[in-house]
């Protein structure tokens, strides 16, 4: 069985069904997408569709990221909050017309049921953004951390590697796990466009709302299969490039 971390998609349908298709899934594998399924490209309700599809021929899990509380919220109650609307939100409303109210409610569903983090059997931690806690993500006192957090990943890539993992100084937050898969923060901020390793955590949101890809990654292996960059697939739209 194979492992792979699949990174923000934002309603970027064809270059998901490239990464899926580069990885050539099998029955056996599993695939654990880190969030942010929705908000950008013309594809959000077709990318859950699509997920939920998925969900019934192969072995997966999804974490849950912001853009998709905010997704989950107005399927639910039909208030668009403004912030939402602004990032994303107004194209992921548009993808949903011709949806029926069944199938609304099943993709509301499904949101409602994606967990805030995943622990594997090797102590790999998957989740959207990040944690604050000393003692890991089941003591995070406030849930919207773990899908809003950018600050660990910050202290991952500013962190002397020479602090040795026994030292009184080392952080805590990075020795509960094996490895941290992330997504939330783009590394084409930091001027890469594949997957970035900071001491045991890799970001794996490689700009796909934006100018990026799509990522997934062999979590055992560590091989990229990426997509094309976003806006040469979808060329008549902005995404979140405003």
């Amino acid at each position: 069985m194979r492992t792979f971390a699949i990174g923000d998609i934002h309603g970027g349908l064809k270059a998901l069904i490239q990464v899926l298709n580069k990885i050539k899934v099998k029955d056996e594998d599993k695939l654990i997408f880190v969030g942010d399924y929705v908000d950008g490209w013309s594809e959000s309700a077709q990318v859950i569709q699509f997920l939920l599809e998925l969900s019934g021929k192969i072995s997966t899990v999804f974490i849950k990221g912001n853009h998709d509380v905010w997704c989950e919220e107005w399927l639910r109650s039909g208030e668009v909050n403004p912030t939402w609307y602004m990032h994303g939100g107004k194209e992921t409303m548009e993808s949903y017309q011709g949806f029926s109210k069944e199938d609304k409610n099943t993709h509301l569903e499904f949101f409602e049921n994606m967990p805030l983090y995943h622990i594997d059997d090797e102590n790999r931690l998957f989740l959207h953004a990040g944690f604050t806690s000393m003692h890991g993500v089941k003591k995070e006192v406030f849930e919207t951390t773990l899908y809003f957090d950018r600050t660990l990943w910050e202290m991952a890539l500013t962190m002397d590697k020479r602090i040795e993992k026994d030292s009184a100084i080392y952080p805590n937050r990075l020795k509960h796990y094996k490895e941290i898969y992330i997504g939330h923060t783009p590394t084409i901020n930091f001027n890469s466009d594949v997957p970035m390793q900071a001491i045991n955590v890799w970001n794996i949101d490689t700009g796909a709302a934006f100018t990026g890809k799509i990522s997934g990654v062999n979590i055992d292996t560590k091989e990229v299969f990426q997509s094309d960059n976003l806006p040469g697939l979808y060329p008549n739209e902005k995404g979140r490039n405003k």
